[in-house]
C-alpha cells in the first residue's frame, strides 16, 4: 500500500465482509439476510468466528431487500455485457456500491465509489476496479435524484400515518 492511502477503517471492514456475505450466498444459493444473521449471532457464541459488524447486517439487508432495482441499475450501466457474465465479486461490489449511492444518506457518494474500488483491487481481477470504477462514475450521476424520490417517497408515507412533518407543505 501506498503511504497516501487512507487506513482502511470499520467501514470498509464492514463492506469487505457484505462482499464476502453475499458472494457466499449466492454461491451457496442461500438469503445473503440470513447467512449474515446468522453469523453474527454465531459470533456472540463461537469466539472462532469473526464478529460481524452492524453496518455489515445494514448493507446485505439494504442489497437483498432493493436487489431487483440494483441490478437493473447495474444492467443499464453494462455495454455489450450482462450482470450473469461479471465475476460474482464484482456483482457483490456493484450491488453495495450503488446501494450506498441511492440509500446510505451517511455515506458521501465519493466514498461509496473509491470503496467499491478499493475493495474490486483487494478481491477480484486487475481489470475490475476500472470495471467498477466507469460502472459507478456513470450511476452516480443519477444517485441525487433517486436519493431524493426516496427521501420524497418515505416523507409521503411518513405523513400519510399521521406522523408530524417539519419538513412543511
Amino acid at each position: 500500500m501506498s503511504g497516501t492511502h487512507k487506513k482502511l477503517g470499520a467501514r470498509h471492514k464492514a463492506r469487505k465482509r457484505a462482499v464476502d456475505f453475499l458472494f457466499e450466498a449466492e454461491a451457496r444459493d442461500l438469503d445473503p439476510v440470513d447467512l449474515a444473521t446468522e453469523r453474527a449471532e454465531l459470533s456472540g457464541k463461537d469466539d472462532s468466528v469473526a464478529p460481524v459488524a452492524p453496518y455489515t447486517v445494514t448493507v446485505v439487508t439494504g442489497v437483498a431487500e432493493n436487489l431487483d432495482r440494483l441490478d437493473e441499475v447495474i444492467r443499464s450501466h453494462l455495454q455489450d455485457w450482462t450482470l450473469e457474465r461479471l465475476p460474482a465479486v464484482d456483482r457483490a461490489i456493484l450491488r453495495i456500491a450503488v446501494w450506498e449511492l441511492f440509500h446510505a444518506t451517511d455515506v458521501p457518494p465519493v466514498v461509496a465509489v473509491d470503496e467499491a474500488v478499493e475493495l474490486a483491487k483487494q478481491l477480484s481481477t486487475d481489470e475490475s476496479p476500472g470495471f467498477v470504477n466507469g460502472i459507478l462514475g456513470q450511476v452516480v450521476l443519477v444517485a441525487p435524484q433517486v436519493r431524493s424520490a426516496a427521501a420524497a417517497t418515505s416523507r409521503r408515507t411518513e405523513t400519510a400515518c399521521g406522523e408530524s412533518n417539519d419538513a412543511g407543505s
